[in-house]
């Protein structure tokens, strides 16, 4: 074995990992992670990026292969392993519990042994919590619930957590998933302040201007293997592309114009209430037309989630709003079809076309111990006489599904719970543009997503415009929505602070918009977009 150079961090040697026998994640990968750098690390869907990840961190054990840190073969077989040598892994769903505080999350399940005595002296903790934010300029109140903060402040708050615990080599799994430019501006920045501290930090994401705004270097994986890497300066989005799908791809998201648009979905004075009375969703109001695509953009929270789940028959509005279905034949007349008060399948029954990709896709949107087949057949057995009257229609729709997204999975009977996020979503993308929708309502489309796979939801989402759907699309790329998008309607805290045009919208007004930093008018002065309110662009 070579000697391990001394700016490296971390080096991975021949890592092997498989999960039975059809599924090799990781193929004899190496890799070396150095400190004082960012690195990004890009594949496909199924590339093994996050597995090989999961080995460093101590989530899996590699079958074979070896870890050297700082110079040392080790063997990482836990979490708490991967900290005792410091590496840290802040994953892309918060683990916090929402009614402790920030110092109290940060110091929980570590063995008093391990944090010199400070571990019950709250008073040391939060001492030690404020150098680290002063350090690093992170703000963070130790005293602050968590319940109280921002998704910003709770990312953050994630990252201080594994520096309490000596990390010096960090790992994020898409950290910039739920946050608004200037917020992910201010994470950059912090990654930087710790680049310059000698510490190596590696991030996942599927964000390729991301990865060249804040990489120094980029790792590339394609179907288990190591491809190489390359340095950001002298790298592009087509050429990193390239690198993980192995071939040129079109990085171009058409957005042809609105053709005869007709009214699809009328909402009026829609509020939603939480658990605890609170309103979720205030009061919104907005139209919806055949032929184009409508954009929702707001951080997580907004209330997005609970505008698609009312207009889906999945959450009870309050008493006075209302959701109309304009069918594209005329046959409701100029009222169209109420959807208030009506289940999902109410809804289907009266030949409301309509189509929801939901955010919480093994949740709500399928059933994980049910391979692919069976979730296709949750959108037609009641159509004939018993559950198993027809099992060759889905069937043939999941062997098509499966072929056209690129699904990765051992069969078509494998329980889609053991698929991979992005492998999991395709399924879900796939079965509900399958039923030829008038209305599609997506959350999150892409999340998890690989960029080719997303680009081909992009298409399919233009061909369904062209087609004369409906189209709304929540997504949390704000590149991607003033790309694709006709309009977008912004959200922040249940509000609609405004809808744009999204030819004239830029993803700054947006971001602000997003907070609540400005109003509306305010954004179209500054931002050049169009305030459109609730009519159409």
């Amino acid at each position: 074995m070579s000697e391990i150079a001394t700016s490296a961090a971390v080096r991975l040697v021949g890592i092997t990992k498989a999960f039975g026998t059809k599924v090799v994640a990781n193929k004899n990968v190496s890799l070396t992670i150095n400190r004082g750098e960012i690195l990004s690390v890009l594949g496909e869907n199924g590339s093994g990026k996050t597995t090989l990840m999961n080995i460093l961190s101590g989530i899996y054990y590699p079958d074979e292969g070896q870890i050297f840190v700082g110079g040392e073969e080790v063997s990482i077989a836990s979490p708490r392993d991967a900290l005792r040598l410091g590496i840290g892994m802040i994953h892309q769903h918060f683990k916090l519990v929402d009614v402790f505080t920030a110092a109290e999350n940060i110091v929980l399940g570590i063995p008093p042994e391990e944090d010199g005595g400070r571990r019950l002296d709250m008073k040391a903790v939060a001492r030690r919590v404020r150098e680290i934010c002063a350090r690093y300029g992170f703000d963070i109140e130790p005293d602050q619930k968590v319940y109280e903060m921002t998704v910003s402040q709770k990312q953050t708050l994630e990252i201080v957590k594994v520096l309490y615990r000596g990390a010096d080599i960090l790992i994020l799994d898409e950290p910039t998933a739920v946050l608004t430019p200037q917020e992910t501006e201010k994470l950059f920045g912090v990654m930087r302040e710790m680049k310059k501290d000698g510490c190596a930090v590696v991030i996942i994401t599927h964000k390729l201007h991301e990865v060249l705004s804040i990489s120094d270097r980029v790792a590339i994986l394609r179907k288990g293997e190591y491809i190489g890497d390359v340095k950001t300066s002298e790298a592009t989005e087509l050429s990193l592309t390239e690198m993980m799908v192995g071939k040129k791809v079109a990085l171009d998201i058409e957005r042809p114009e609105p053709v005869n648009p007709s009214l699809r979905l009328s909402v009026k004075n829609l509020t939603v209430y939480g658990a605890e009375g609170v309103p979720a969703l205030k009061d919104a109001a907005f139209d919806l037309y055949g032929g184009e695509i409508l954009g929702i953009a707001g951080v997580s929270g907004c209330g997005s989630k609970e505008l698609l789940e009312a207009i889906a028959g999945l959450q009870t509005p309050a008493e006075g709003s209302e959701v109309r279905f304009h069918p594209s034949d005329g046959s409701a007349g100029k009222e169209g079809v109420s959807l208030i008060g009506l289940t999902p399948r109410q809804i289907k029954e009266l030949g409301v076309h309509l189509s929801f990709v939901p955010e919480d896709r093994l949740g709500m949107g399928l059933v994980g111990s049910m391979g692919m087949t069976g979730n296709m057949m949750l959108k037609s057995y009641e159509k004939g006489k018993s559950f198993f009257t027809d099992t060759q229609s889905p069937k043939k729709l999941a062997e098509d599904v499966k072929d056209d997204f690129g699904v990765v999975t051992p069969s078509l009977s494998t329980p889609v719970r053991r698929l991979s996020g992005g492998n999991v979503q395709k399924v879900l993308v796939g079965r509900e543009i399958a039923s030829a929708p008038e209305v599609l309502m997506t959350a999150y489309a892409v999340r998890g997503l690989d960029i080719g796979t997303s680009y081909q939801i992009y298409r399919l989402l233009n061909e369904q415009k062209k087609k004369g759907v409906a189209v709304l699309y929540v997504g949390e790329d704000l590149d991607v929505l003033v790309a694709l998008c006709d309009r977008i309607l912004v959200l922040c805290a249940g509000q609609i602070t405004g809808i744009v045009d999204g030819r004239e919208a830029t993803k700054e007004g947006i971001g602000l918009l997003m907070t609540k930093l400005t109003d509306p008018m305010q954004a179209e002065n500054e931002n050049g977009a169009e305030e459109k309110g609730g009519e159409k662009a």
